[in-house]
């Protein structure tokens, strides 16, 4: 919810710092004299000259490909109306912050001061060679409709007027799963359209095109009812215009299932939402106020399904839900239009999307504890990241089915990993491991299924094929939860420790094997036996599970001491230790140790060292690894530099074939320059360092956290290396995707351990 916006805000907003929204960013280094010689004069001709025998390389050889112009004149400005070019361009800068953010797509805000329609297609038209798409903005109807009808017709790259499609794409997810969870079908609703509008017209020819029939359909104006016997009507109207005996909106609303609203404030009355029929779906999408304001709507009517404009109510129809991933997709095939199907695509990802289960990073965006499918909830949130990689595929492929992509996708689990690095989201290191978890899963027991992140996540796994979730806690308290939350985990084992006694006997025999000469009494094995952290241990230890995973609720120390003393290190191993793998824009990185040793001696950096190897392997990725320090190869004298440089001496000893290196400032093992140059010495010098080792826990532990905060990183982990069976443990408070994620990795883990082998 943003919340009530003041002036001065908005003003502060765009003027402070650098004066409106955007920039542009050079891709390429500009820094010598050689590197402005190949961008500009003379190295620039030569992608000139192979442009020139090849007209289709401009897509290699310059941004045309990924770079869409946001084109108005300001004549139909959303809640402002006509206000011309240049006070229109705050909003057009706007949404070209929106194509970067939500698509990674570069655009060019575009204000032509031009009214006559033939001469804004003359000037729009003419710049074909500079974008690979149009995206027309704010022009008043009828006009809209004959340039985006002219210009579609007459360009080769895809053109949409957003204002009409993209409320119709985004309102016909919403009218299709709104009509679902009412089983009701829309060949047989009666719906009512208030507005004629470009956004109006647009959206009743696109629930049509879903199956709704013209003869059910009311379109209202100003006048009221637009009827056959009107004289005086324009094609558009005529094509909507209805011989049913009604003429008023008053009238047009009895029996009436749904009313979609794109005109103005406050026109629709109590009285008109009692006349519809059982279940009614109103959509209110006038802005800034709705056509009935949304606290008398809901308390006038208990069964009703209400979407707004707004983002402070639920079920918002807002149009970056669309048209980042439709101009995404379509780029990326090099569509030459954006037609029917890749548009009715969209409809059916987004309807689709609604009905998965909500991530909580999600939730946590809008300050909710949780968001799931039904009446509050008919569409994707727009901070949802998924979007890009559903959205976008299913519109390629519309566009290539249809026979205007000229660029068509061969491998598409590529493609939707390249999506998520546009938007700074790479996964390919979990998707890996999920793939791989999925080809064996294993049974992995959460110690903490009291909690609906652990039950969700559960779900998730179980669905997905990833593992088999065992779950730990009170069996009513769970069942509660996952009716509260619409889960369905019937068909995962529950064990409660204090309800189990045969299990704790057995298990506490067996812990008191191992802890007698250690100070623990067999009393003492039987009480601890009821904390489920050590109930889960030993299910792992025995063989019960495959692997446990905990600490969402409690601290990271407490929730390892159980499994240490239990199930303890791996045979060649003399102490864990724990990895991160941080994702950002310029890469993937790992981490270690962040969590599990305090300050490490020499020897003990070693055995780091050694363990995180064996983690980045895991990974299928060959570890760089730099061990860090605030001094460079002994320019500065200190406890840290010697310790550090004497622990990389014995780790090359030890691990011949590692690529080690240290003491050496972070940023220096990032810099192949700066080690070309200052220490080309370096084993580092040519490729740089991925891995970081940490010369304390505090050290480790700060640098991650501030990375993920300040540097937009996202981090997988803390992973548990060293352990004799797979145990892992959660950072306190984790998302239900770092749980997922966790669990595969865990699945993972005791896949190898099948094979003596072990992170």
């Amino acid at each position: 919810m943003a919340g009530k916006i003041r002036k001065q805000d908005a003003l502060h907003y765009h003027t402070h710092g650098q004066p409106g929204k955007i920039e542009v960013v050079p891709t390429k280094n500009l820094n010598t004299q050689r590197d402005l010689a190949l961008a500009y004069s003379p190295g620039v001709a030569e992608p000139c000259k192979e442009i020139a025998a090849h007209p289709e390389e401009v897509y290699k050889y310059t941004s045309k490909g990924n770079l869409v112009a946001v084109i108005s004149n300001g004549t139909a400005v959303l809640g402002l109306g006509n206000i011309g070019p240049e006070a229109s361009k705050p909003v057009m800068e706007g949404k070209a912050v929106l194509f970067k953010k939500y698509a990674g797509i570069d655009s060019f805000d575009i204000e032509i001061n031009e009214t006559d329609p033939d001469a804004f297609i003359k000037i729009v038209k003419a710049l074909e060679p500079t974008f690979g798409g149009i995206n027309l903005e704010d022009i008043k109807a009828p006009e809209c409709f004959k340039i985006e009808r002219t210009l579609r017709e007459q360009m080769h790259i895809p053109v949409m007027h957003d204002d009409q499609h993209g409320t119709a794409i985004i309102s016909s997810a919403a009218l299709l799963n709104a009509l679902e969870l009412v089983n009701k079908n829309i060949a047989d609703i009666r719906i009512v359209i208030n507005g004629a509008g470009a956004a109006s017209v647009s959206c009743t020819k696109l629930y049509i095109a879903l199956g709704a029939q013209p003869r059910n359909i009311i379109m209202c104006d100003s006048k009221g009812v637009i009827r056959q016997d009107r004289e005086g009507l324009d094609d558009i109207k005529a094509a909507f215009a209805t011989t049913l005996p009604v003429y008023t909106l008053q009238e047009a609303m009895q029996g009436a299932d749904v009313f979609v609203g794109l005109s103005v404030a406050d026109i629709l009355t109590p009285e008109d939402l009692k006349a519809m029929n059982a279940d009614p779906i109103v959509f209110a999408l006038a802005n800034p106020n709705p056509e009935i304001d949304y606290q008398l709507a809901v308390k006038t009517r208990e069964d009703l399904i209400l979407a707004t404009g707004r983002s402070d109510h639920p079920n918002q129809v807002n149009n970056v839900l669309g048209f980042p991933y439709i101009f995404r997709g379509a780029l990326d095939v090099r569509a030459s239009e954006i037609n029917e199907p890749m548009k009715l695509a969209a409809v059916r990802a987004l309807a689709a999307l609604a009905k998965e289960p909500v991530p909580d990073f999600v939730a946590k965006a809008y300050g909710v504890d949780k968001i799931q499918f039904g009446r509050l909830y008919l569409i994707p949130k727009p901070m949802d990241t998924r979007l890009i990689s559903i959205i976008s595929p299913a519109v390629a492929k519309a566009a290539i089915d249809s026979g205007v992509a000229r660029h068509p996708i061969t491998d598409w689990l590529v493609y939707e990993e390249e999506l998520k690095k546009r938007i700074g989201i790479d996964r390919k290191f979990m998707s890996n491991v999920i793939n791989r978890a999925k080809q064996n899963p294993k049974r992995v027991v959460f110690a903490e299924a009291n909690h609906h992140k652990i039950l969700k996540a559960a779900q998730v796994l179980r669905d997905e094929g990833i593992a088999q979730p065992i779950l730990l806690g009170n069996r009513p308290e769970i069942e509660a939860l996952c009716k509260k939350h619409q889960l369905d985990l019937s068909d995962c084992p529950i064990y409660y420790p204090r309800e189990e006694e045969q299990s704790v006997e057995r298990y506490a025999a067996l812990f008191y094997e191992k802890r007698q000469r250690k100070g623990l009494t067999y009393t003492d094995c039987l009480k601890r036996l009821q904390d489920r952290n050590y109930f889960g241990a030993m299910m792992v230890e025995t063989g019960d599970a495959d692997a446990l995973v905990s600490g969402l609720t409690k601290d990271y120390s407490e929730t390892i001491l159980p499994s240490l003393q239990i199930i303890g290190t791996a045979p060649d191993a003399r102490r864990v230790a724990g990895m991160y793998i941080v994702m950002s824009k310029r890469g993937n990185f790992f981490f270690a140790d962040c969590t599990v040793n305090v300050d490490p001696r020499p020897d003990e950096l070693v055995d780091i060292i050694g363990l995180t190897a064996r983690g980045v392997r895991f990974f299928n990725v060959e570890p760089r690894m730099a061990v860090l320090s605030y001094s460079n190869f002994g320019s500065n004298k200190g406890e840290i530099p010697q310790r550090t440089r004497q622990a990389v001496q014995l780790a090359r000893e030890k691990y011949k074939d590692l690529i080690v290196e240290g003491d050496i400032q972070a940023n220096i093992a990032l810099s192949t320059d700066i080690q070309r140059e200052v220490y080309p010495f370096s084993a580092l010098a040519q490729e740089g360092a991925n891995t970081f080792i940490f010369p304390n826990l505090a050290a480790g532990n700060i640098a991650y956290k501030l990375l993920m905060e300040i540097g937009g990183a996202e981090a997988i982990g803390p992973i548990l290396l060293g352990m004799k069976k797979p145990v892992h443990i959660l950072q306190l408070g984790s998302s239900i995707q770092e749980i997922v994620n966790m669990a595969a990795i865990a699945v993972v883990d005791a896949q190898l351990h099948e094979k003596n082998m072990h992170l």
